[in-house]
Protein backbone atom coordinates (compact mmCIF):
# COMPACT_ATOMS: atom_id res chain seq x y z
CA UNK A 1 0.00 0.00 0.00
CA UNK A 2 1.98 2.73 -1.13
CA UNK A 3 1.04 6.61 -1.25
CA UNK A 4 -1.28 8.22 -3.31
CA UNK A 5 -0.88 10.69 -5.98
CA UNK A 6 2.87 11.07 -6.61
CA UNK A 7 3.98 12.16 -3.21
CA UNK A 8 0.67 11.55 -1.67
CA UNK A 9 -0.44 12.68 1.35
CA UNK A 10 -0.62 9.50 3.48
CA UNK A 11 2.09 6.95 3.58
CA UNK A 12 -0.23 4.03 4.04
CA UNK A 13 2.36 1.54 4.87
CA UNK A 14 3.85 3.46 7.63
CA UNK A 15 0.00 4.14 8.98
CA UNK A 16 -0.06 0.33 8.92
CA UNK A 17 3.01 -0.27 10.34
CA UNK A 18 2.54 2.72 12.97
CA UNK A 19 -0.69 1.30 14.20
CA UNK A 20 0.42 -2.67 14.40
CA UNK A 21 3.40 -1.43 16.75
CA UNK A 22 1.15 1.09 19.26
CA UNK A 23 -1.83 -1.05 19.54
CA UNK A 24 -2.48 -2.13 22.64
CA UNK A 25 -1.83 -6.15 23.24
CA UNK A 26 -4.31 -8.54 23.64
CA UNK A 27 -5.89 -10.50 26.57
CA UNK A 28 -3.47 -12.77 27.74
CA UNK A 29 -4.53 -16.02 26.04
CA UNK A 30 -3.60 -19.58 25.52
CA UNK A 31 -2.69 -20.63 21.89
CA UNK A 32 -5.00 -23.67 22.38
CA UNK A 33 -7.88 -21.11 23.94
CA UNK A 34 -7.43 -18.61 21.30
CA UNK A 35 -8.24 -21.33 18.47
CA UNK A 36 -11.14 -22.56 20.66
CA UNK A 37 -12.42 -19.21 20.49
CA UNK A 38 -11.92 -18.74 16.54
CA UNK A 39 -13.45 -21.89 16.23
CA UNK A 40 -16.35 -20.82 18.26
CA UNK A 41 -16.47 -17.71 16.62
CA UNK A 42 -17.03 -18.91 12.92
CA UNK A 43 -19.58 -21.87 13.97
CA UNK A 44 -21.56 -18.72 16.10
CA UNK A 45 -21.17 -16.52 12.06
CA UNK A 46 -22.52 -19.38 10.74
CA UNK A 47 -25.79 -20.37 13.66
CA UNK A 48 -26.63 -16.05 13.66
CA UNK A 49 -26.97 -16.18 9.78
CA UNK A 50 -29.98 -18.52 9.90
CA UNK A 51 -31.38 -16.66 13.27
CA UNK A 52 -31.06 -13.16 11.44
CA UNK A 53 -32.64 -14.51 8.35
CA UNK A 54 -35.72 -16.25 10.12
CA UNK A 55 -36.13 -13.23 12.61
CA UNK A 56 -35.96 -10.31 10.16
CA UNK A 57 -38.20 -11.77 6.97
CA UNK A 58 -35.59 -9.98 5.09
CA UNK A 59 -34.50 -12.46 2.41
CA UNK A 60 -37.56 -14.88 0.84
CA UNK A 61 -37.50 -18.28 1.17
CA UNK A 62 -35.70 -20.05 -2.29
CA UNK A 63 -33.38 -17.30 -2.67
CA UNK A 64 -29.82 -17.03 -1.85
CA UNK A 65 -27.68 -13.55 -1.74
CA UNK A 66 -24.08 -13.20 -2.69
CA UNK A 67 -22.12 -14.72 -0.15
CA UNK A 68 -19.32 -12.38 1.80
CA UNK A 69 -16.87 -14.29 3.81
CA UNK A 70 -16.74 -14.44 7.06
CA UNK A 71 -13.16 -13.30 8.87
CA UNK A 72 -12.37 -13.73 12.00
CA UNK A 73 -8.92 -11.57 12.65
CA UNK A 74 -6.86 -10.30 15.28
CA UNK A 75 -6.23 -6.02 15.78
CA UNK A 76 -3.49 -6.30 13.58
CA UNK A 77 -5.70 -7.56 10.68
CA UNK A 78 -8.11 -5.22 11.23
CA UNK A 79 -5.97 -2.32 10.68
CA UNK A 80 -4.58 -3.70 7.70
CA UNK A 81 -8.56 -4.44 6.43
CA UNK A 82 -9.46 -1.06 7.43
CA UNK A 83 -6.55 0.95 5.80
CA UNK A 84 -6.75 -0.90 2.17
CA UNK A 85 -11.06 -0.01 2.83
CA UNK A 86 -9.89 3.70 3.81
CA UNK A 87 -7.18 3.90 0.70
CA UNK A 88 -9.89 2.93 -1.72
CA UNK A 89 -12.46 5.43 -0.08
CA UNK A 90 -10.41 8.18 0.26
CA UNK A 91 -8.46 8.41 -2.82
CA UNK A 92 -10.52 11.27 -4.29
CA UNK A 93 -10.23 13.57 -1.52
CA UNK A 94 -6.98 12.74 -0.96
CA UNK A 95 -5.93 13.62 -4.41
CA UNK A 96 -7.93 16.81 -4.27
CA UNK A 97 -5.56 18.02 -0.99
CA UNK A 98 -2.59 16.74 -2.89
CA UNK A 99 -3.32 19.31 -5.68
CA UNK A 100 -4.10 22.18 -3.22
CA UNK A 101 -0.98 21.38 -1.32
CA UNK A 102 1.22 21.80 -4.27
CA UNK A 103 0.04 25.17 -4.57
CA UNK A 104 -1.88 26.27 -1.81
CA UNK A 105 -0.81 28.44 1.38
CA UNK A 106 -0.50 25.14 3.78
CA UNK A 107 2.05 23.69 0.64
CA UNK A 108 5.13 24.76 2.02
CA UNK A 109 4.85 23.03 5.68
CA UNK A 110 2.91 20.35 4.43
CA UNK A 111 5.49 19.42 1.54
CA UNK A 112 8.35 19.53 4.79
CA UNK A 113 5.95 17.56 7.26
CA UNK A 114 5.37 14.98 4.31
CA UNK A 115 3.51 12.08 3.98
CA UNK A 116 5.41 9.86 6.83
CA UNK A 117 4.74 12.27 9.30
CA UNK A 118 0.30 11.85 7.59
CA UNK A 119 1.18 7.94 8.08
CA UNK A 120 2.49 7.90 11.71
CA UNK A 121 -0.87 10.30 12.78
CA UNK A 122 -3.28 8.34 11.02
CA UNK A 123 -1.37 5.02 12.20
CA UNK A 124 -1.67 6.48 15.78
CA UNK A 125 -5.92 6.76 15.30
CA UNK A 126 -6.12 3.26 13.92
CA UNK A 127 -4.44 1.96 16.84
CA UNK A 128 -6.78 3.26 19.08
CA UNK A 129 -9.56 2.12 17.24
CA UNK A 130 -8.07 -1.96 16.63
CA UNK A 131 -8.37 -2.23 20.37
CA UNK A 132 -12.30 -1.23 20.20
CA UNK A 133 -14.09 -2.91 17.31
CA UNK A 134 -15.74 -6.55 18.56
CA UNK A 135 -16.88 -6.81 15.01
CA UNK A 136 -17.46 -5.10 11.53
CA UNK A 137 -19.47 -5.58 8.34
CA UNK A 138 -16.80 -3.82 5.68
CA UNK A 139 -19.45 -2.34 3.09
CA UNK A 140 -16.29 -1.09 0.86
CA UNK A 141 -13.52 -3.77 0.90
CA UNK A 142 -11.42 -4.42 -1.62
CA UNK A 143 -9.70 -8.02 -1.66
CA UNK A 144 -6.18 -8.40 -0.74
CA UNK A 145 -3.99 -11.71 -0.64
CA UNK A 146 -4.60 -12.30 3.12
CA UNK A 147 -7.95 -10.77 3.40
CA UNK A 148 -10.84 -11.91 0.80
CA UNK A 149 -13.90 -10.37 0.08
CA UNK A 150 -17.10 -10.70 -1.97
CA UNK A 151 -17.05 -11.46 -6.08
CA UNK A 152 -18.10 -7.90 -6.21
CA UNK A 153 -14.51 -6.47 -4.80
CA UNK A 154 -16.89 -5.48 -1.29
CA UNK A 155 -18.33 -6.80 1.62
CA UNK A 156 -16.83 -8.78 4.29
CA UNK A 157 -17.72 -9.43 7.62
CA UNK A 158 -14.75 -9.10 10.61
CA UNK A 159 -14.62 -10.34 14.03
CA UNK A 160 -12.30 -8.95 16.57
CA UNK A 161 -11.39 -11.82 18.43
CA UNK A 162 -9.17 -10.37 21.20
CA UNK A 163 -11.06 -7.40 21.53
CA UNK A 164 -14.49 -9.50 21.67
CA UNK A 165 -12.12 -11.81 24.79
CA UNK A 166 -11.24 -8.50 26.34
CA UNK A 167 -15.07 -7.43 26.65
CA UNK A 168 -16.52 -10.78 27.72
CA UNK A 169 -14.10 -10.51 30.39
CA UNK A 170 -14.37 -7.10 31.55
CA UNK A 171 -18.31 -7.59 31.83
CA UNK A 172 -18.13 -10.90 33.13
CA UNK A 173 -20.22 -12.05 30.54
CA UNK A 174 -21.10 -15.85 29.58
CA UNK A 175 -18.13 -16.35 26.75
CA UNK A 176 -20.56 -18.65 24.59
CA UNK A 177 -23.23 -16.19 25.37
CA UNK A 178 -21.45 -12.98 24.40
CA UNK A 179 -19.60 -14.19 21.30
CA UNK A 180 -23.33 -15.38 20.01
CA UNK A 181 -24.77 -12.06 20.89
CA UNK A 182 -21.80 -9.89 19.14
CA UNK A 183 -22.06 -12.60 15.73
CA UNK A 184 -26.12 -11.40 15.67
CA UNK A 185 -25.44 -8.01 15.64
CA UNK A 186 -22.56 -7.94 12.90
CA UNK A 187 -24.35 -10.81 11.06
CA UNK A 188 -27.68 -8.07 10.83
CA UNK A 189 -25.09 -6.27 9.04
CA UNK A 190 -24.45 -8.92 6.75
CA UNK A 191 -27.75 -9.36 5.91
CA UNK A 192 -28.49 -5.81 5.00
CA UNK A 193 -26.10 -5.38 2.59
CA UNK A 194 -26.49 -8.90 0.69
CA UNK A 195 -30.39 -9.11 0.90
CA UNK A 196 -30.43 -5.37 -0.26
CA UNK A 197 -28.66 -5.03 -3.09
CA UNK A 198 -28.80 -1.10 -4.29
CA UNK A 199 -27.65 -0.43 -0.47
CA UNK A 200 -23.87 -0.17 -1.10
CA UNK A 201 -24.04 1.48 -4.44
CA UNK A 202 -26.48 4.15 -2.75
CA UNK A 203 -23.82 4.90 0.52
CA UNK A 204 -20.89 4.59 -1.63
CA UNK A 205 -22.57 7.10 -3.96
CA UNK A 206 -23.87 9.49 -1.19
CA UNK A 207 -19.68 9.00 0.29
CA UNK A 208 -18.27 9.93 -2.33
CA UNK A 209 -20.85 13.31 -3.27
CA UNK A 210 -19.56 14.24 0.59
CA UNK A 211 -15.83 13.78 -0.27
CA UNK A 212 -16.53 15.51 -3.59
CA UNK A 213 -18.15 18.64 -2.15
CA UNK A 214 -15.32 18.89 0.40
CA UNK A 215 -12.87 22.34 0.02
CA UNK A 216 -10.93 22.15 3.05
CA UNK A 217 -7.57 22.96 3.44
CA UNK A 218 -4.72 20.36 3.66
CA UNK A 219 -3.00 22.21 6.33
CA UNK A 220 -6.59 22.48 8.59
CA UNK A 221 -6.93 18.65 7.82
CA UNK A 222 -3.57 17.77 8.97
CA UNK A 223 -3.50 20.09 12.24
CA UNK A 224 -7.07 17.66 12.70
CA UNK A 225 -4.63 14.73 12.50
CA UNK A 226 -2.35 16.19 14.69
CA UNK A 227 -4.31 17.05 17.29
CA UNK A 228 -6.29 13.71 17.46
CA UNK A 229 -2.53 12.30 17.63
CA UNK A 230 -1.52 14.67 20.23
CA UNK A 231 -4.58 13.47 22.51
CA UNK A 232 -3.17 9.88 22.20
CA UNK A 233 0.29 10.99 23.23
CA UNK A 234 -0.72 12.70 26.09
CA UNK A 235 -3.93 14.78 26.14
CA UNK A 236 -4.81 18.46 25.20
CA UNK A 237 -2.14 20.81 25.91
CA UNK A 238 -1.91 22.38 29.74
CA UNK A 239 -4.68 25.08 29.90
CA UNK A 240 -6.40 25.01 26.21
CA UNK A 241 -9.95 25.01 26.47
CA UNK A 242 -12.13 22.18 24.96
CA UNK A 243 -14.64 24.89 24.21
CA UNK A 244 -14.43 25.35 20.60
CA UNK A 245 -12.08 22.53 19.93
CA UNK A 246 -13.14 18.80 20.20
CA UNK A 247 -14.84 19.37 16.02
CA UNK A 248 -14.78 15.97 15.02
CA UNK A 249 -12.87 15.26 11.32
CA UNK A 250 -16.79 14.87 9.64
CA UNK A 251 -17.93 18.16 10.75
CA UNK A 252 -14.28 19.92 10.11
CA UNK A 253 -15.06 19.31 6.39
CA UNK A 254 -18.79 20.26 5.87
CA UNK A 255 -20.26 22.98 3.62
CA UNK A 256 -23.44 23.86 3.15
CA UNK A 257 -24.26 20.95 0.06
CA UNK A 258 -22.36 18.59 2.43
CA UNK A 259 -24.53 18.81 5.59
CA UNK A 260 -27.42 17.63 3.70
CA UNK A 261 -25.57 15.15 2.81
CA UNK A 262 -24.58 14.01 6.04
CA UNK A 263 -28.00 14.65 7.40
CA UNK A 264 -28.98 11.90 4.52
CA UNK A 265 -25.55 9.46 6.15
CA UNK A 266 -26.30 10.11 9.18
CA UNK A 267 -29.95 8.55 8.79
CA UNK A 268 -29.39 5.71 7.11
CA UNK A 269 -26.48 4.68 9.54
CA UNK A 270 -29.24 5.26 12.07
CA UNK A 271 -30.98 3.20 10.49
CA UNK A 272 -28.28 0.40 10.04
CA UNK A 273 -26.98 0.47 13.42
CA UNK A 274 -30.55 0.51 14.84
CA UNK A 275 -31.76 -2.51 13.15
CA UNK A 276 -29.05 -4.77 14.19
CA UNK A 277 -29.41 -3.52 18.13
CA UNK A 278 -33.01 -4.31 18.00
CA UNK A 279 -32.14 -7.88 15.93
CA UNK A 280 -29.29 -8.64 18.11
CA UNK A 281 -32.03 -7.88 21.17
CA UNK A 282 -35.02 -9.68 19.16
CA UNK A 283 -33.84 -12.83 18.83
CA UNK A 284 -31.63 -12.77 22.46
CA UNK A 285 -34.17 -14.73 24.25
CA UNK A 286 -34.51 -17.26 21.90
CA UNK A 287 -30.49 -18.56 22.14
CA UNK A 288 -29.04 -16.38 24.17
CA UNK A 289 -29.91 -17.67 28.06
CA UNK A 290 -27.94 -14.76 29.32
CA UNK A 291 -29.23 -11.77 27.14
CA UNK A 292 -30.84 -9.37 29.30
CA UNK A 293 -27.78 -9.47 31.74
CA UNK A 294 -25.71 -9.20 29.14
CA UNK A 295 -27.41 -6.16 27.35
CA UNK A 296 -27.75 -4.27 30.89
CA UNK A 297 -23.72 -4.64 31.39
CA UNK A 298 -22.84 -3.78 27.75
CA UNK A 299 -25.28 -0.75 27.70
CA UNK A 300 -23.65 0.12 31.08
CA UNK A 301 -20.30 0.23 29.32
CA UNK A 302 -21.30 2.06 26.61
CA UNK A 303 -22.43 4.91 29.03
CA UNK A 304 -19.57 4.94 30.95
CA UNK A 305 -17.42 5.54 28.30
CA UNK A 306 -13.71 5.41 29.94
CA UNK A 307 -11.10 7.97 30.72
CA UNK A 308 -11.33 11.80 29.57
CA UNK A 309 -8.65 11.33 26.71
CA UNK A 310 -10.89 7.82 25.33
CA UNK A 311 -13.92 10.99 25.58
CA UNK A 312 -12.20 13.62 23.75
CA UNK A 313 -10.83 11.20 21.41
CA UNK A 314 -14.54 9.71 20.74
CA UNK A 315 -15.70 13.34 20.46
CA UNK A 316 -12.72 14.34 17.49
CA UNK A 317 -13.58 10.54 15.50
CA UNK A 318 -17.04 11.76 15.67
CA UNK A 319 -17.64 7.89 17.98
CA UNK A 320 -20.17 9.77 20.25
CA UNK A 321 -22.62 10.27 17.10
CA UNK A 322 -22.44 6.70 16.45
CA UNK A 323 -23.43 6.07 20.02
CA UNK A 324 -26.46 8.39 19.55
CA UNK A 325 -27.05 6.61 16.18
CA UNK A 326 -27.68 3.02 17.91
CA UNK A 327 -30.28 4.99 20.45
CA UNK A 328 -32.01 6.69 18.19
CA UNK A 329 -32.32 4.71 15.42
CA UNK A 330 -32.96 1.47 17.73
CA UNK A 331 -36.11 3.40 19.06
CA UNK A 332 -36.92 4.17 15.23
CA UNK A 333 -36.72 0.54 14.21
CA UNK A 334 -38.94 -0.39 17.27
CA UNK A 335 -41.63 2.03 16.78
CA UNK A 336 -42.01 1.42 13.32
CA UNK A 337 -42.56 -2.36 14.16
CA UNK A 338 -44.90 -2.40 16.69
CA UNK A 339 -46.90 -0.20 14.89
CA UNK A 340 -47.07 -2.27 11.21
CA UNK A 341 -45.30 -5.18 11.79
CA UNK A 342 -41.85 -6.78 10.49
CA UNK A 343 -42.72 -6.91 6.81
CA UNK A 344 -44.11 -3.21 6.96
CA UNK A 345 -40.85 -2.53 8.15
CA UNK A 346 -39.27 -4.22 5.63
CA UNK A 347 -40.57 -1.53 3.53
CA UNK A 348 -37.68 0.49 4.40
CA UNK A 349 -35.51 -1.81 2.25
CA UNK A 350 -37.61 -1.09 -1.50
CA UNK A 351 -35.71 1.88 -2.73
CA UNK A 352 -33.33 4.59 -1.00
CA UNK A 353 -36.82 6.86 -1.51
CA UNK A 354 -38.14 4.72 1.52
CA UNK A 355 -35.18 5.12 3.82
CA UNK A 356 -36.19 7.74 6.30
CA UNK A 357 -34.81 10.88 6.98
CA UNK A 358 -32.87 12.29 9.87
CA UNK A 359 -36.37 13.81 11.09
CA UNK A 360 -38.10 10.44 10.39
CA UNK A 361 -35.72 8.59 12.88
CA UNK A 362 -37.06 11.01 15.45
CA UNK A 363 -40.42 10.84 13.99
CA UNK A 364 -41.36 7.19 13.05
CA UNK A 365 -44.57 8.19 12.71
CA UNK A 366 -44.14 10.56 9.69
CA UNK A 367 -42.09 7.95 8.31
CA UNK A 368 -45.27 5.21 8.51
CA UNK A 369 -47.37 8.01 7.03
CA UNK A 370 -44.87 9.16 4.48
CA UNK A 371 -44.33 4.91 2.99
CA UNK A 372 -47.79 3.38 4.32
CA UNK A 373 -50.34 5.74 4.63
CA UNK A 374 -49.55 7.22 1.14
CA UNK A 375 -49.62 3.84 -0.51
CA UNK A 376 -52.88 2.70 0.94
CA UNK A 377 -54.22 5.57 0.11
Amino acid sequence: MTSIGGAGMVDWNLAVATATRLVRPGPEISREEAREVVAELRRHAKAAEEHVRAFTRMIPEGTEPEDTPVLVVDRAGWIKANVAGFRALLRPLLEKMEERRTGGAGGAVLGAVGSKVTGVEVGMLLSFLASRVLGQYETFAPATRELPASADGGGRLLLVAPNIVHVERELAADPHDFRLWVALHEETHRTQFTAVPWLRDHLQGEIQSFLDETDVDPMTFLERLREAAQSLAGGRPEGESDEGGGRSLVELVQTPAQREILGRLTAVMSLLEGHADYVMDGVGPEVVSSVAEIREKFQQRRARGASRLDQALRKLLGLDAKLRQYRDGERFVRAVVDEVGMDGFNRVWTSPNTLPTKAEIARPADWIARVHRKAES
